[in-house]
């Protein structure tokens, strides 16, 4: 058995969470590969390094000073090896660093020294040698992984060590420069190696015991999701639902690892497992889970006789596209169809957007209706369901909650709603009382 391990920001905030990791690490002894992300907040009001560095960025670009928000990091690091009685010279690293920031800096090289020293302590403190990640992880120039030279790279470095601790969110281009990753690219450093490896699972250490049925700000206590396939955590992420980054999907996936999603401050709830596919087809529980964002903006387009005109979609979305405006979803009907977009996309455009299609399309009407909140109701059981669609717009009417649209994926796995935003978090807990077997 081999694991793969991720800990997240919240997990290495500081003394007492690398003693929760390392108790971790030391209860499985198939968790032989760690990844860490920078060390992040030790409560509310408190920073996260990556955010820190950033921030000195900014100030460097502006010429503002930054010794208050770089001492903060030197204070946070140093506590960490003071209270675990760790020898690594960190106060060298920090120096050194503190000595290299200009305006000319590269910002992936800076954000990415966060991960960089956490890992560093995190290595000391486990025992476990330390791998750079510009030494493993490498990109093309296009930006994309290059799978073939990464694992070129891990396996020489196997060839002396059998574990090793990294740091996630960087890696490194052909000729050595640090290349980051998105916010939250650490899972994705963790994806990697699980598929590189071979691993039989990877786990994602975080602060939340799994994934929850639906948000806990709108619903109280709502269920832990247990199992979940990659195809529904896909449509939950999309919809805002996610304490994992969605590329961290794709390098497991192909090889079909389960990933699991644990709470570093209470290993012993369990978590959710995500999988390519669930086989069993009989449960009592209908749906996985639901989730749902505001403020989106519809574009409805009505014309009659459109079911005859070819090519009416198309000059359509050719409009949006011109705009370089991202599509949500599309629901049709036989002498209309919309075109849902984010609002923040077109709130200085719309009116442009408008005219430009009515100039392309000559349609009857276009009506704009904004303040709509999108809900996605998942569930692998749903196509198995006869009625799920009726049962479901039947418990809007009774909570007289109005839908403004409807859409459903050809999978069978989702029912997508529009409904006002104000109706937002009624819709959601409607759904869910409904749909939830306690």
């Amino acid at each position: 058995m081999l694991k793969i391990a991720k800990f997240g920001g919240s997990s290495v905030a500081n003394a007492a969470q690398f003693a929760k990791v390392k108790h971790i690490i030391e209860s499985d002894e198939a968790r032989r590969f760690v990844v860490v992300s920078a060390s992040g907040k030790e409560h509310k009001k408190d920073n996260k390094v990556t955010d820190l560095l950033y921030l000195i960025e900014a100030h460097l670009k502006y010429s503002v000073d930054y010794l208050s928000l770089f001492d903060l990091i030197k204070e946070r690091f140093i506590s960490i090896k003071t209270d675990l009685g760790l020898q690594y010279p960190i106060e060298e690293d920090l120096a050194k660093l503190q000595s290299e920031l200009s305006k000319s800096m590269s910002t992936d090289y800076l954000v990415s020294r966060g991960e960089y020293l956490t890992a560093k302590l995190m290595a000391e403190y486990l025992g476990f040698p330390f791998v750079d990640a510009k030494d493993i992880i490498t990109f093309r120039y296009d930006g994309k992984i290059d799978f073939d030279a990464t694992k070129y790279r891990l396996d020489n470095f196997l060839k002396s060590h059998d574990c090793f601790v990294i740091p996630g969110f960087y890696g490194a281009l052909p000729d050595g420069t640090v290349k980051t990753m998105a916010r939250g690219g650490s899972d994705i450093t963790g994806s990697i190696l699980a598929r590189l490896l071979n691993a039989d699972m990877y786990e994602n250490w975080t602060d939340v015991s799994g994934i929850l049925m639906a948000d806990p700000r709108i619903v109280t206590h709502p269920k832990r999701i247990h199992t979940i396939t990659y195809s529904e955590l896909r449509e939950l992420s999309y919809m805002g639902a996610s304490v994992l980054h969605e590329e961290a999907i794709f390098p497991v996936k192909e090889k079909n690892i389960p990933i699991n999603i644990l709470n570093t401050n209470h290993p012993e709830e369990g978590g959710t497992i995500i999988v390519e596919e669930i086989k069993e087809k009989d449960s009592d529980q209908i749906i996985t889970g639901i989730a749902g964002k505001k403020n989106f903006t519809v574009v409805a387009i009505y014309k009659n006789h459109m079911s005859d005109e070819v090519g009416i979609i198309r000059r359509a979305l050719e409009v949006f596209e011109n705009y370089r405006i991202s599509i949500e979803h599309i629901p049709s009907g036989i002498d209309s169809f919309s075109i849902v977009v984010n609002s923040d996309d077109v709130k200085d455009v719309i009116y442009d957007i408008v005219g430009d299609i009515k100039r392309a399309c000559n349609p009857d009407n276009v009506k704009v209706i904004d303040h709509i909140a999108l809900i996605a109701t998942v569930g692998r059981q749903m196509m198995y369901r006869p009625g799920i669609s009726g049962r479901l717009f039947a418990v809007l009417g009774k909570h007289n909650i109005n839908i403004r649209m409807i859409a459903q994926g050809s999978d069978e796995i989702n029912i997508v709603v529009g409904v006002e935003d104000k109706d937002f978090e009624k819709t959601i807990s409607a759904i869910y009382n409904s749909f939830v077997i306690e």
